[in-house]
C-alpha cells in the first residue's frame, strides 16, 4: 500500500478511496491492521524534549560583559586580589540566579497538540465494531464517528447521518462545518473540503464512518505541528538591542583597559602587575554589573503592571516587545470578534428590524425600518418569526457567573437571544403549542423541522434553514397577521441586502395543518408553507475591539486581520471594526502571489480570509522581510505555527487552544482585543524606563572609569579602588536606577509612532549625554579627591570624600533622569519609589562611611560634616547643569531621541 500522506483525498470519490487504502466497508482484519502499525507507526506526534535546568541556568552566563567580568575575576584571582575576585564572581552569580528564576518553563506546544488525540476510537475491524487505542489507528481502518467524539486521524468520509464537526481550532470558522460524502474541488481551502473530518476537531452533531487516510505527522495536525517545530522563534527586540549593545561596550571597554594598560607600563613607568590591577579596575568601572538585574526587574515590573490588566506574559523578554511592533495581524473569530453569533437584522414582509445587544444575552432594543425604537405590540410579524425560532429549537441559554453560556447549536442559540430580547418565554410558548415531533438539521435538506399541535386540536410545522430551500417550498409569506403570495423578487433583494453586509441569512416559514398529526416525515417539508421572514446574523465585533484599534492606529501600528472565514463575512466585519475598506485577499489568491508580488499589496490590504496555517506563517514572514515587527494573535491550533514565528505571539486564555497558549509569548486573560492596546502602552512604558536606567547607569561607569583615565594619565593615586566602585555600581543599580522602573507612562507615549527598529539604544545625543554628565561625576570626584589630599587628608578619607561625591553626582542627575528630554520632577505621588531609595541610598552611603565592619571591607574612614555639604552641593550642581544643557537642547529643537 503506498503512503498516503500527499493524495487529495477529499477531491476523490469515497470508493475510489477505499481502493487506493485496499481496505473495504467490513474494515480491516487484525493481522492486516497489525501489520501496517508496525509500517506506518504509531498515530501519536513526536515529543521534543526541552532544555533540562543546568542547560537553561547556565545559559544565563552567555553574555559578552558576563564573559568580560568572569575574566576579570580570574585576572584579580591570579594577583591573589582574593577579596575582590570574590565580590566581582558574586555580582555574575546573583545575575545567573536571577535570570534562571526569571526565565519560566520551556514551551510545551508538542505536547498540548499530542493532547488533542483521543484516548480510545470506535472502529470496524473483522467486520465487527471495536474499541481501539487512537494511537494504533493505521491508514485503511474504519472508524465510526458520533456527537461528543473528537475525531482521531485524518479520514475521507464515507458516510455521513446530518454529520457537523466543530473545525475552529483549525480553521477559524465560527460555526460547525456540514460534512458530505461527495468529493469537492481539489483546490479548494480546508474549510470547504466538506468530505474530509480532521484529526483533533470535534463532533458537535450527527454521525458518520469514515476511513483513515492519514495518522501521526501525516494529518493537517501533524503538519502544523511539524511546521511548529521548524518555525525559529525570532529574537525579541530588546534582547537584539541589548546583544548589540553588549556588544560595542564590551569592544570599547577592552579597548580602554589595554590602552590604559600600555600607557602605565610603557609611558609612567608603572609596574606591569600595578597596570594589570588598574586595567582590571577600568573594566569593572565601566562594566554596569548591575545593568542586567535592574533590566531583570525592569521586565518583572512590567509582567506584574500587565497582569493586572489581564495580559500575562511568558517569558520575561516579551514585556517590551509589543512597545516596538508597527504591525498586529489577528485572528478574527473569538478575538476581534465575541465568537457569539447574533442576530442583527430581521426582515419581513413588510419591515426591516435591527436588533440592537450582542452576545447571547437576551437584552437589546429594536429598532424598525426609519431607526426609531420599535414598539413590541405593534411588531407582530416579528414576534411570530421569534416565536417560531424558539420553539423549532433544541438549544438552550443558561447565566453561568454572570455570563450567558450556551448548550448546542450556536445558530439556534442567536434564535433564542432574539426571543428573549422580543419577552417571550420558553416554557410558556412551549405549554402553548407543545412539540409533537421534530426532524433534526440536515445538510443535504439544508434545514430542520419543528411539529408543534394547540390545545384546540390544531397543528402546525415550523421550517428553519437555507433562504434558498425555503423559498423552493413556500408559496406564501406572512404580512399582518395572514397569508399573501409569495413575492420571489423581494426575498432576493433581500438575501442580497444581507450578503453585502456579510451576514449569515436563516429563513423561518410555518405551515399549518388541516388535521392533527403525531409524526413528522420529509414528505411533510415538500410545499405550501408560509414564508415568515429571514434573519442575518453575524459573529459581532468587540466593541472595545473597535477603540482598540482606533487607538493602534493612532499609535502608528497598522491592524490586519487574518482568518479562515468567508471573504464577505471577514469583509464586513473588517468594515464594522474600522480596519479600512480594502479588498480583502483569500488563500487562494495568496498562493498565485509571488514573495515580491504579496510584499507589493500587503501595505494596503487589511483582511486575509479563508487561510490555512501555513498562509497565516507566511504573512507573518513576509512582513518582517518588509521591516515590519510583527505581533499574532490567535487562539487556534492553525493559528501555533505564526503564533511562535511572530515578534511577539499573543494567545487568548479564555478560549484559546493549549497549543496556541504555550507558542504564544503572552496570554490574554481576558480574550480581549482591547487588552493588546494597553500591553502595547505598558511595553512602551518599559522600554522608556529601561532608556531611563541604562541613561542613569552609564554615566556612572563613564565616571568611575574616566576618574581613573585621568588619574594614570596624570600619574595620581586611584582615587577609588575597585572594591569601592563595586559598591557603587550595585549599590546604586538596586536602588536609584531601581526607582526609575516605576516610572509612570508619559503623556504622550501612546501618541507617538513605534520606535524605528534600526534605531540604537542610545542615539548620538543621549551617548553624548552620557559622556557630558561623566564628566561632570569626574570633576565633581576628582576635584574634591585632589582638594581633600591638599588638605593633607590621609588617602582612605580623600577616597571615602570622592565615591560619597560620585554617589551625590548620582542622586542628583536621578531627578533629571525621569523625563529624557523634560524638566526635572521632584514630586513624591507620581512615583514616590525615587524619594524612598534616595534616603535608603543615604543611609547606606552613612554606613559605608561610618560603620567599622564596612569601613574594614571598603577601606574607608568617618568624614566630618563639612565633607557632606560639599556633596550637597555636587548633588546640586549636577542637577543644575545637566537641566541647563537639556533647555539647551530643547532651545536648539533637538531631542534626544534621535
Amino acid at each position: 500500500m503506498n503512503a498516503p500522506a500527499s493524495r487529495d483525498w477529499h477531491a476523490q470519490p469515497a470508493h475510489y478511496s477505499l481502493q487506493q487504502l485496499d481496505a473495504s466497508d467490513t474494515g480491516l482484519s487484525t493481522e492486516e491492521a497489525e501489520r501496517r502499525l508496525a509500517l506506518h507507526g504509531p498515530n501519536q506526534l513526536p515529543e521534543r524534549n526541552a532544555a533540562g535546568p543546568l542547560k537553561r541556568f547556565l545559559r544565563q552566563f552567555h553574555n559578552l560583559l558576563i564573559y568580560v567580568l568572569l575574566l576579570s575575576t580570574l585576572v584579580t584571582l591570579a594577583l591573589g586580589e582574593w577579596l575582590d575576585s570574590a565580590v566581582i564572581f558574586g555580582v555574575v552569580l546573583i545575575n545567573a540566579i536571577v535570570g534562571f528564576i526569571q526565565e519560566g518553563k520551556a514551551e510545551q506546544a508538542m505536547r498540548a497538540i499530542q493532547k488533542m488525540l483521543t484516548l480510545d476510537s470506535r472502529v470496524r475491524r473483522d467486520g465487527a465494531v471495536q474499541s481501539v487505542p487512537a494511537e494504533r489507528l493505521v491508514p485503511g481502518d474504519l472508524v465510526l464517528l458520533e456527537a461528543g467524539d473528537r475525531v482521531p486521524a485524518d479520514l475521507r468520509l464515507l458516510e455521513t447521518r446530518d454529520l457537523r464537526i466543530e473545525e475552529a481550532a483549525l480553521t477559524g470558522e465560527s460555526l460547525p462545518a456540514d460534512k458530505a460524502t461527495d468529493p469537492v474541488a481539489r483546490d479548494v481551502g480546508l474549510g470547504d473540503r466538506r468530505s474530509m473530518a480532521y484529526s483533533g476537531t470535534l463532533v458537535s452533531a450527527g454521525s458518520g464512518c469514515g476511513v483513515v487516510v492519514a495518522t501521526a505527522g501525516h494529518t493537517e495536525l501533524g503538519r502544523i505541528s511539524h511546521m511548529l517545530g521548524t518555525v525559529v522563534s525570532l529574537q525579541t527586540p530588546l534582547l537584539a538591542d541589548m546583544a548589540r549593545f553588549a556588544r560595542h561596550l564590551t569592544l570599547i571597554i577592552l579597548a580602554l583597559a589595554l590602552l590604559t594598560f600600555a600607557f602605565g607600563v610603557l609611558l609612567r613607568g608603572y609596574s606591569p602587575q600595578d597596570m594589570l590591577l588598574a586595567a582590571v579596575g577600568l573594566a569593572v568601572a565601566a562594566i554596569p554589573e548591575g545593568l542586567p538585574a535592574v533590566l531583570t526587574i525592569i521586565l518583572a515590573l512590567g509582567v506584574q503592571r500587565m497582569a493586572r490588566r489581564q495580559a500575562i506574559i511568558r517569558r520575561l523578554p516579551a514585556v517590551e516587545s509589543l512597545g516596538a511592533v508597527t504591525v498586529i495581524c489577528s485572528d478574527k473569530t473569538g478575538t476581534l470578534t465575541r465568537n457569539e453569533m447574533t442576530v442583527q437584522q430581521v426582515f419581513t414582509t413588510a419591515h426591516r428590524y435591527t436588533i440592537d445587544g450582542v452576545g447571547y444575552a437576551p437584552e437589546g432594543r429594536i429598532h424598525c425600518d426609519d431607526g426609531q425604537l420599535c414598539s413590541l405590540d405593534s411588531a407582530d410579524d416579528l414576534r411570530e418569526l421569534a416565536r417560531a425560532g424558539l420553539l423549532a429549537n433544541s438549544a438552550s441559554l443558561c447565566l453561568a457567573d454572570q455570563r450567558w453560556c450556551i448548550t448546542g447549536d450556536p445558530t439556534e442559540a442567536a434564535l433564542l437571544t432574539l426571543a428573549g430580547k422580543l419577552g417571550l418565554e420558553r416554557e410558556r410558548e412551549v405549554l402553548s403549542l407543545p412539540r409533537v415531533d421534530a426532524i433534526p438539521f440536515s445538510s443535504e435538506r439544508r434545514c430542520l423541522a419543528s411539529l408543534h399541535h394547540d390545545h384546540a386540536g390544531h397543528g402546525l410545522i415550523y421550517l428553519v434553514g437555507a433562504p434558498e430551500r425555503l423559498l423552493e417550498v413556500c408559496n406564501r409569506q406572512w404580512r399582518d397577521g395572514r397569508p399573501e403570495p409569495l413575492d420571489p423578487r423581494h426575498w432576493h433583494e433581500v438575501l442580497g441586502n444581507g450578503a453585502s453586509q456579510g451576514l449569515r441569512m436563516l429563513g423561518l416559514a410555518l405551515r399549518p395543518l388541516p388535521t392533527p398529526q403525531h409524526e413528522l416525515d420529509y414528505r411533510d417539508l415538500e410545499g405550501d408553507f408560509i414564508l415568515l421572514g429571514l434573519v442575518g446574523m453575524l459573529d459581532p465585533p468587540r466593541e472595545e475591539a473597535i477603540a482598540a484599534i482606533a487607538e493602534c492606529h493612532s499609535a502608528g501600528i497598522a491592524v490586519k486581520m487574518i482568518t479562515g472565514d468567508h471573504a464577505a463575512t471577514a469583509s464586513a466585519i473588517a468594515q464594522r471594526l474600522g480596519l479600512g475598506g480594502g479588498a480583502p485577499l483569500t488563500g487562494t489568491d495568496l498562493d498565485r502571489l509571488s514573495d515580491a508580488e504579496l510584499d507589493a499589496r500587503l501595505p494596503h490590504t487589511t483582511v486575509f480570509a479563508r487561510t490555512s496555517p501555513a498562509h497565516k506563517l507566511r504573512l507573518v514572514e513576509r512582513l518582517q522581510a518588509c521591516g515590519a515587527r510583527v505581533a499574532m494573535t490567535g487562539d487556534g491550533v492553525n493559528d501555533a505555527p505564526a503564533l511562535k514565528r511572530a515578534d511577539i505571539g499573543v494567545a487568548m486564555g479564555v478560549k484559546g487552544t493549549e497549543v496556541a497558549k504555550e507558542a504564544a509569548q503572552m496570554v490574554l486573560a481576558d480574550d480581549n482585543f482591547a487588552t493588546i492596546a494597553h500591553a502595547v502602552e505598558e511595553g512602551r512604558t518599559v522600554y522608556d524606563n529601561l532608556r531611563k536606567s541604562i541613561l542613569f547607569i552609564l554615566p556612572t561607569n563613564g565616571g568611575e572609569a574616566l576618574v581613573l583615565l585621568v588619574a594614570i594619565a596624570l600619574g595620581l593615586t586611584l582615587p577609588i579602588t575597585p572594591l569601592q566602585i563595586l559598591w557603587v555600581n550595585m549599590i546604586t543599580a538596586v536602588t536609584l536606577a531601581l526607582a526609575l522602573a516605576f516610572e509612570p507612562a508619559e503623556d504622550d507615549l501612546m501618541r507617538r509612532p513605534p520606535r524605528d527598529p534600526r534605531m540604537p539604544l542610545l542615539t548620538p545625543r543621549l551617548l553624548w549625554r552620557v559622556l557630558f554628565i561623566s564628566i561632570l561625576m569626574t570633576v565633581a570626584s576628582l576635584g574634591l579627591f585632589l582638594y581633600a589630599q591638599s588638605l593633607g587628608w590621609s588617602l582612605d578619607s580623600s577616597r571615602t570624600l570622592a565615591v560619597n561625591a560620585m554617589v551625590a553626582s548620582e542622586i542628583g542627575y536621578l531627578f533629571s533622569s525621569r523625563r529624557l528630554d523634560g524638566t526635572a520632577r521632584f514630586g513624591w505621588r507620581d512615583n514616590p519609589m525615587v524619594w524612598s531609595m534616595v534616603l535608603l541610598l543615604i543611609g547606606m552611603q552613612l554606613a559605608l562611611t561610618h560603620w567599622s565592619p564596612l569601613q574594614a571591607l571598603f577601606a574607608t574612614t568617618s568624614l566630618p560634616a563639612d565633607a557632606w555639604g560639599w556633596c550637597l552641593l555636587v548633588a546640586v550642581g549636577v542637577c543644575v547643569l545637566v537641566e541647563l544643557e537639556k533647555l539647551l537642547v530643547r532651545s536648539l529643537g533637538q531631542s534626544p531621541q534621535v
